[in-house]
């Protein structure tokens, strides 16, 4: 729990009129990695928002109750968020919709309300596996939201303010909430040893998972960029250039988060800095309800 520090949604404006399709100019690459996260989290965070509801009436805790709703209201405000992006990324001849339809099928019935398949589980059962995957994937966020408030190369190359705007805000959040799911997890998972195992469990389908939908995800944006017009592929050798340039976090710096993950004594609050977290969402543009553009009614929220 945050121990009295308050999780709350912000209400925020971003304008993508002047966004650039290759938002880190010269670093198509590097662009499309982290765009991925467009990809993702619209279904994504719709769906830890659906868990945690079906969860709520298993919370015993009034201070956890509170920052489970706070968590809950930044990610339906984080989903809204990134799906204006996706209709940027369409305005600008990029359609997304042919992979995004495999990532709704995953969250939608893969990890729906109902066990897929026919599988024989409890409804009890089948909510706690959710949950564990809930909190494996923001143990990925966090890390995530870290780098991307510490990764100074990117301002280096002169990037579009109002895409690393979103991207330093949204990060900022996730270290906010870092120890929500988890100590909803924890709360919810049932007695030990079964809540270890299913924490285990959860990590080992998350990550393997989102590392296919991360690289699947680069590649279909890099190879359906009206811009490229199929001079590039995404490749490891590109990703690795973009990472030692700071660009991208490097391999050792996510993989390191899940032996952490691992540890019985684990705790998320071990992740990132709150600090740095609250300071830039206090300096963020779209946090303080200012915008580095005029505002744009269809392509901003508020």
């Amino acid at each position: 729990m945050t121990d009295g520090y308050r999780i709350a949604p912000r209400r925020v404006n971003f304008d993508w009129r002047e966004t650039p399709l290759h938002w880190i100019p010269g670093e198509p690459t590097a662009t499309h990695v982290i765009n991925v996260l467009h990809l993702l989290l619209p279904a994504g965070e719709r769906w830890f928002v659906k868990v945690f509801k079906e969860a709520l009436p298993l919370v015993r805790n009034e201070a956890l109750l509170k920052d489970v709703k706070g968590f809950m209201g930044q990610e339906a405000t984080h989903s809204v968020q990134h799906s204006y992006v996706l209709e940027h990324l369409a305005h600008q001849g990029l359609d997304t919709a042919a992979y995004t339809r495999h990532v709704d099928f995953l969250f939608d019935v893969l990890l729906g309300e109902r066990p897929p398949f026919g599988l024989r589980v409890s409804d009890r059962t089948w909510l706690r596996f959710r949950l564990s995957v809930v909190a494996a994937t923001e143990q990925f966020t966090a890390v995530l939201g870290d780098w991307v408030l510490r990764a100074d190369a990117l301002d280096r190359t002169d990037p579009d303010p109002v895409m690393l705007d979103l991207l330093r805000w949204h990060g900022a959040e996730e270290v906010e909430h870092r120890a929500v799911a988890f100590d909803m997890y924890q709360h919810c998972g049932g007695d030990e040893p079964r809540r270890y195992a299913r924490r285990l469990l959860g990590m080992a389908i998350t990550a393997p998972v989102l590392t296919y939908l991360w690289a699947a995800g680069a590649s279909y944006l890099i190879r359906h960029d009206p811009r490229l017009a199929g001079r590039l592929r995404y490749t490891l050798g590109h990703h690795k250039k973009a990472v030692d340039k700071g660009l991208l976090p490097t391999w050792r710096e996510l993989g390191a988060a899940i032996p952490r993950y691992l540890r019985r004594s684990y705790h998320p609050s071990q992740e990132g800095s709150l600090s740095r977290a609250v300071s830039y969402l206090a300096a963020s543009p779209a946090a303080r309800g200012t915008e580095s553009r005029e505002h744009d009614g269809g392509a901003a929220a508020s």
